[in-house]
């Protein structure tokens, strides 16, 4: 699970990685037999039965210099990613963040760009809310509704999304099903489990080889989440 990729010397919330740690990181991988791909990507290659070596890579909030930055990286370790956007906040930036700093977000042309690029562009909902304490309307707006401006954006359809601060609860899982996304990403949803309920493991600039093997070998049986009847997802499925 990453967010940012840039300076990250003003950073509160530990949410930045520089072009340069991400670098390190995906080689990291690379050494170790394993590529980071979407997360449609990855479900897909799991319900064949081809997950393995294969880690979901994500971006939530859609960050401006997840094009600037980001996608220069993954191309050259032929890895893709996740980007989840908020259509209701295009060109403008992270003000649910009240610590700062100000990152701008990608506007239309940024997130046509990043599909154009070859990454899965996903929904954050709209504006970035916590939708465990939204009523019925909002929840359903910034549902169902991001999906649709999503897709009116890319012009392909919309099958991921990823719950703002990591926040679900049953109501709002319904919510999502109800929309029609084949997954849904938290950060660790506790009770919930199923592709709607997919736990990630949190990277940031401090992650050097070390802390990555320890994320992996302790957060990684926590992806195989997926019940009875599905395909396991892999250890560290997600980053």
């Amino acid at each position: 699970m990453y967010h940012s990729v840039a300076d990250p010397t003003e950073d509160p919330y530990n949410i930045t990685v520089s072009p340069d740690r991400l670098d390190a990181q995906l080689t990291w991988l690379a050494r170790r037999g394993l590529r980071g791909v979407s997360m449609d990507r990855l479900l897909e290659a799991c319900r064949r039965g081809q997950g393995h070596g294969l880690v979901g890579l994500t971006f939530d909030d859609g960050y401006a210099d997840f094009l600037d930055h980001a996608v220069p990286l993954l191309h050259r370790h032929a890895c893709t990613a996740t980007v989840f956007v908020l259509p209701g906040r295009l060109g403008g930036d992270n003000a649910w963040d009240p610590l700062g700093p100000r990152k701008p977000l990608l506007d239309a042309d940024g997130v046509r760009g990043a599909a154009e690029q070859g990454m899965e562009v996903a929904s954050h909902g709209l504006t970035h809310v916590d939708l465990t304490r939204a009523d019925d309307r909002t929840l359903r707006r910034e549902v169902a509704d991001s999906r649709s401006a999503v897709a009116d954006l890319t012009g392909r359809d919309v099958g991921g999304f990823c719950y703002p601060y990591g926040h679900a609860d049953p109501r709002v899982l319904a919510a999502v099903r109800a929309a029609g996304y084949a997954y849904a990403c938290a950060i660790a949803p506790g009770d919930l489990t199923g592709p709607l309920a997919l736990p990630r493991i949190h990277v940031g600039q401090r992650d050097t080889a070390l802390r990555l093997r320890l994320k992996q070998a302790t957060g990684g049986p926590r992806g195989r989440t997926l019940r009875p009847g599905h395909t396991p997802l892999p250890a560290a499925v997600t980053a």
